[in-house]
């Protein structure tokens, strides 16, 4: 999702790296659960998220979008998103004492927080929101630390093709002919069909490239 500001207005000015110290760490967030309420539909899941909360839950993308995700369009595609849910807006994922269910897989946008991506010219820098997080006396923290994924220079590179995969199709979707056959193909092709075999990330990553790289063929970009 494409955020119309200037990264002077929502940042401490710096642009960070994998193995850079931020000042990020919000101490587990105890007592604190409010990133994840009143989100709106902008916590979007990319197919790594997706693959990860079907394969630790034990669901299907008709289970998941029938309960804590839903779709949505962002940028002219649809695609997922946590589900916010309740009077307080909360997300489905919370439980009673305001903790994450499913903290250990949890998607790339909550593993972030409050770090952001800054895209330009084909690649991508982090950034730290100084106005989002609403812990005080963070600490730092080295970027891959904070993210943890693992083999963290893998997952830059998937999330790097990912973006400007779907900002290409998302060009090719404002052709009004390929708009719905584009939404289609990307839910099916990278949400819906099973990644057969894929029980670690290795395996996920290759297949999800194999995918990325058919798509460009097709779509002509």
């Amino acid at each position: 999702m494409k955020r119309q500001v200037s990264l002077e207005e929502i940042s401490d000015g710096r642009l960070y790296e994998l193995n850079d110290m931020v000042k990020a760490d919000c101490g587990d967030c105890r007592g604190c659960s409010a990133c994840c309420r009143g989100m709106g539909n902008s916590i979007i899941l990319d197919p790594l998220d997706f693959w990860r909360l079907s394969r630790n839950l034990g669901k299907n993308f008709g289970e998941l979008t029938a309960g804590p995700v839903e779709l949505n369009v962002v940028d002219g595609l649809i695609l997922p998103n946590l589900k916010m849910a309740g009077a307080s807006e909360a997300c489905s994922f919370l439980d009673e004492n305001g903790r994450c269910t499913v903290h250990s897989f949890r998607p790339g946008i909550c593993r972030l927080f409050p770090l952001g991506r800054y895209y330009e010219n084909g690649s991508f820098r982090y950034f730290l929101q100084v106005h989002e997080c609403r812990k005080e006396n963070r600490t730092k923290v080295k970027v891959k630390k904070w993210m943890d994924m693992p083999d963290g220079k893998a997952y830059e590179a998937f999330v790097n093709e990912w973006h400007y995969l779907l900002e290409d199709l998302s060009g090719k979707a404002a052709e009004e002919d390929l708009r719905k056959e584009i939404c289609m193909y990307v839910l099916t092709e990278f949400f819906v069909k099973p990644y057969n075999g894929a029980e670690e990330l290795p395996a996920f990553y290759r297949q999800a490239e194999e995918r990325m790289k058919a798509a460009r063929e097709r779509f002509g970009i």
